[in-house]
């Protein structure tokens, strides 16, 4: 994962103190582009640990088109959790309940799931019903179908609706390729945060392009990270630089287990990550 290292530096070398909506402030850079070539391995990040369990329960709550945090809390997954419990705690059913508090209720309570877990029209409700239209369904019948096409792309930014996301898209919309039986993928992020957001990002589409490909009957080819405003949070500098202080390790395989057909048959067994060493994990605090 050189490259990802690469992006890192440009950023320190080239990019501006600029601040932001959390108040935190950043290292911005505006417009680059990151290649990966999925036939020489996985796209993991070996600098730190990655939370593997979490980018894939991720993805397959966005494929099945759900919006509500109860199926990643029911599978410890807390990459959603800060949105909604903010959001819970302006609320005047608020308590004082901590984090851990509200993360229980959402599990055991399905009425308090329902009225404070939901995080509005976000990525999967856009794949999978884009006022009405499913993108994901179109897009493998046009792959099969007409695999030459230019315009296989799906959607997460739908304006309308920004207002109601917990958080509008990051990683707003991206578009599949086919050249000699290789499926490749290309994503537009609009805003991407290098330490935290970004590994995460490139394992999880690096992750559909391979579910992809063996639902349409192709091999793999390469994942494409386009991105904005492409920054480094001002309280991550020190984990960047410790980052940048290691030497990646070998890059590691996915496994798919079984010959799946359909992109909604995904089980989370289904997937197996081999020959993945990565150094310590680096923790930083998400910006929100």
């Amino acid at each position: 994962m050189k490259q990802y290292l690469d992006l890192c530096k440009l950023i320190l070398e080239k990019g501006t103190k600029k601040e932001d909506r959390t108040g935190t402030g950043t290292i911005s850079y505006f417009g680059t582009q990151t290649r990966y070539n999925l036939e020489e391995g996985f796209p993991l990040l070996t600098t730190k640990k990655i939370h593997i369990r979490s980018i894939l329960h991720e993805l397959l709550w966005f494929i099945k088109g759900d919006t509500n945090i109860k199926y990643l809390v029911e599978n410890n997954v807390r990459i959603w959790n800060e949105w909604p419990f903010q959001s819970f705690k302006n609320s005047d059913d608020y308590n004082n309940e901590t984090m851990a508090d509200f993360v229980e209720k959402i599990k055991t309570d399905d009425a308090f799931a329902h009225k404070y877990g939901d995080l509005g029209p976000v990525y999967g409700k856009q794949w999978r019903d884009f006022n009405g239209f499913d993108q994901i369904k179109e897009a493998i019948e046009t792959l099969k179908t007409n695999p030459t096409s230019r315009r296989i792309i799906v959607s997460a930014w739908n304006p309308p609706l920004i207002h109601k996301m917990a958080l509008p898209p990051c990683h707003a919309f991206f578009q599949f390729y086919v050249n000699n039986n290789k499926l490749s993928c290309q994503l537009y992020q609009r805003s991407a945060d290098v330490f935290l957001g970004v590994p995460f990002n490139i394992a999880s589409y690096a992750f559909l392009t391979h579910m992809v490909a063996k639902v349409v009957g192709l091999e793999v080819g390469e994942f494409i990270h386009s991105t904005g405003d492409t920054h480094i949070y001002m309280n991550h500098l020190k984990q960047i630089n410790e980052q940048l202080s290691r030497t990646p390790k070998k890059t590691p395989k996915l496994i798919i287990k079984r010959d799946v057909k359909n992109i909604d048959d995904f089980k989370f067994d289904d997937f197996e990550i081999v020959d993945y060493d990565p150094m310590p994990t680096i923790k930083g605090k998400v910006a929100i």
